[in-house]
């Protein structure tokens, strides 16, 4: 078992992009960073690479749409460490590619579902019993500002006229997953926020990762800077139920 006051952070999707970028920060910030990554070679290859830099991280085998993986993940966890600090579900895809609502194929909007909200909930519900061993301890859902409904049916928001119906949709489901565990997980002292990231130089969405950056694109510092943030705060920090991003709050 490791000791009580070690901060352990589990992070979906951490090999690459935002969530690397995340594991990086809090492990120079003293946090024992839990590498979730569903392809084995490049989640060692990233703990070998923050290991290099003196942080201490370890390889979660964890493919977010595959319950036997995140039941193996949660006992892995529970054997080495006993508990959990910190679960930053950054795991995450986008399938429908701006295609017309009336177009896009259920198929594909499911694809968007299985990881960015159902295979967020599995994890959050296998990871809450060790969550509650380790409490105080935090939540952070990565959302995105494309699934907030003020914004998308404010006429005079830039994403007024943006149409992605399947990734839309369940960034919104995230956001409510946020409340509602936010509210439920109280009075255990865990704390659940939304985070909005924003559009970043990343390989999301079948970009390619070595890509020239596009006008208005932010670079991956940047993009993982609001959940940094949050994941910084002391754990017995009250804020929860809360979607925010590098500029402040946003409507849910």
């Amino acid at each position: 078992m490791t000791d009580k006051k070690a901060v352990i952070t589990l992070i979906t999707g951490a090999d690459k992009g935002i969530g690397f970028e995340t594991a990086q920060a809090l492990g120079k910030k003293g946090q024992h960073v839990l590498i979730g990554a569903r392809n084995q070679e490049r989640g060692e290859k990233a703990v070998k690479q923050l290991k290099a830099a003196g942080i201490k991280a370890d390889f979660v085998q964890l493919d977010v749409t595959k319950k036997e993986q995140i039941k193996a993940a949660a006992k892995q966890i529970q054997a080495d460490y006993g508990y959990l600090s910190i679960l930053i579900n950054n795991a995450g895809i986008a399938m429908d590619h701006h295609e017309p609502a009336s177009q896009l194929s259920t198929d594909t909007i499911r694809q968007d579902f299985d990881v960015n909200y159902f295979g967020l909930i599995d994890v959050t519900q296998a990871m809450i019993p060790l969550l509650k061993a380790g409490k105080p301890a935090k939540i952070i859902n990565l959302s995105s500002n494309m699934g907030s409904m003020g914004l998308a049916s404010d006429p005079n928001s830039r994403f007024y006229k943006v149409n992605s119906l399947g990734y839309q949709s369940s960034k919104a489901a995230v956001n409510f997953a946020t409340i509602i565990f936010s509210k439920e997980l109280a009075a255990d002292g865990i704390t659940v926020n939304s985070v909005n990231p924003g559009w970043t130089a990343t390989g999301f969405g079948g970009r390619p990762e070595d890509a020239p950056k596009l006008e208005g694109m932010q670079d991956v510092a940047t993009g993982a800077a609001q959940v940094i943030k949050m994941a910084s705060l002391p754990l017995d920090d009250k804020t929860t139920g809360t979607f925010t991003e590098n500029a402040g709050t946003l409507p849910w």
